[in-house]
């Protein structure tokens, strides 16, 4: 009876940190592929964020300025389009993933016969967003939710053996700078890219929110957050080297 209890418990835990693409305001569409080169590659972008739009969400490039109310990252939904290797068929799906780049929603694989690229994956996109069209996606009116969603997960007794860690004040982003990164989640961290776009950094987390191990043109170092300002952090010739990085997350 007790372990009957115990899986019912579980199960409902499980059910109330699950996430939906409800929970969400927008979603943020990539400029570039990994199986495909160039910036909008097939137009795959464009057709992308007008299929987001039709399913009914607020859909943004990855290097659009958003507006105030969207600057918590984690209110937003992150776009990707996998293709998967197959003889002879273009097969395409769509991942939409967190902050914390966990996979939320993956829609239904597209297929097409076609030989010309363009042609194919504009079919194949078409043909997966008939299941994100399913959804009928509305927003449910949460914010933050997936640090909320976390929080509960994490026992008393890890919270006594983590090491304390002192308050950090979020560094100021100063977004009418001409040289502002923008941050995009990977699977370890960020990768930050500029305007162009082109990835500038990449970022892997550590146990501190404020630091992370950074790599920049093959140089590793830290990144930094001190006096409201993120600092690229290395040495060279055994000096250390501190760079101010404008970063927006």
């Amino acid at each position: 009876m007790k372990i009957k209890f115990l899986l019912l418990f579980l199960f409902a835990s499980f059910l109330g940190f699950s996430q939906s693409v409800n929970d969400f305001k927008a979603v943020i569409v990539p400029i570039k592929f990994e199986f495909a080169k160039g910036i909008n590659p097939y137009r795959l972008s464009t057709q992308t964020k007008a299929n987001l739009v039709k399913a009914g969400f607020e859909a943004y490039y990855e290097n659009d300025q958003l507006p105030a109310e969207l600057i918590n990252r984690c209110d937003l939904l992150y776009a990707d389009v996998k293709r998967d290797n197959a003889f002879l068929v273009t097969k395409l799906f769509v991942e939409l993933k967190d902050c914390y780049g966990k996979v939320v929603y993956t829609s239904e694989t597209g297929k097409s016969k076609e030989k010309d690229f363009e042609t194919a994956y504009r079919e194949c996109l078409d043909l997966a967003f008939v299941s994100i069209n399913n959804l009928h996606y509305k927003y449910n009116g949460k914010t933050g939710v997936v640090s909320s969603a976390i929080t509960p997960a994490v026992s008393v007794a890890a919270v006594s053996a983590a090491p304390a860690v002192s308050a950090v004040s979020a560094p100021v982003t100063n977004l009418s700078d001409p040289n502002l990164l923008y941050a995009q989640p990977t699977e370890t961290g960020y990768q930050l890219i500029d305007k162009t776009p082109k990835v500038v950094m990449k970022l892997m987390k550590t146990s501190r929110p404020d630091s992370f191990i950074a790599i920049k043109d093959g140089v590793q170092g830290t990144l930094n957050a001190k006096d409201n300002q993120w600092f690229f952090e290395y040495y060279k010739d055994d000096k250390l080297v501190s760079e101010k990085v404008s970063v927006k997350f």
